[in-house]
């Protein structure tokens, strides 16, 4: 990885959703294309690397009950990946049944030991989350508490996917006056389009982009 932008001092590490179901490497529900062995391999060896240096690192994790309205499967009519409005002036994807709760999908496939927190999202059946911050409701998760509690003040961040969750999470972020880098080699994105488009209106809300 290439020499960080940020000191060690402050800052924290948060990866994005980096779970079986969004993953090529293990025939995810949902799997992202490019989340390959070698990608989880690459994922896991920067982290362990991050982790050695002194950063905490802050895992974000889809936990989603068997009933969750962006499932395509509970809302009879929908086909995966088309958008409905499911009230007046929200509208949501619909999904293919991804990260639920208790089941292998669900299982973030980084495995170290040390200064880790865990954040589940999207496990209000009636809402998404693609922010590790806020669910679509505005409801907030642990997470800032978290980083504020450690004193965290910079945050690099990177996972899956580049162009859903981690812009999400990276734009609450900055929302929340955390200073930001972003590593674009240690994400993957739905596509090619819409994750550049994600990088580039995250580089527009002062975010430090580097390929790490």
């Amino acid at each position: 990885m290439a020499e960080q932008t940020f000191s060690i001092e402050n800052t924290g590490v948060i990866v994005v959703d980096v779970q079986a179901d969004f993953t090529e490497f293990k025939s995810g529900a949902l799997a992202v294309p490019g989340a390959d062995a070698q990608y989880i391999d690459q994922v896991e060896k920067a982290t362990r690397r991050l982790l050695e240096q002194g950063h905490p690192i802050y895992f974000t994790k889809d936990w989603h009950p068997a009933d969750h309205i962006s499932f395509f499967t509970n809302n009879p009519g929908t086909e995966p990946f088309q958008e409905i409005e499911i009230e007046e002036g929200r509208t949501q994807v619909m999904w293919p049944p991804h990260c639920v709760q208790n089941t292998s999908g669900a299982d973030i496939l980084i495995l170290i030991k040390g200064l880790i927190e865990t954040v589940k999202k999207g496990t209000n059946p009636k809402l998404d989350s693609y922010s590790g911050f806020f669910d679509d409701g505005g409801h907030k998760t642990d997470l800032d508490r978290l980083l504020r509690r450690d004193g965290i003040r910079k945050l690099i961040i990177y996972g899956l996917a580049t162009d859903y969750c981690v812009k999400a999470t990276v734009l609450d972020a900055v929302g929340h006056g955390y200073q930001v880098e972003l590593i674009t080699d240690l994400c993957r994105g739905l596509s090619p389009e819409t994750s550049n488009s994600a990088i580039r209106e995250m580089e527009l809300k002062g975010v430090t982009i580097s390929k790490g």
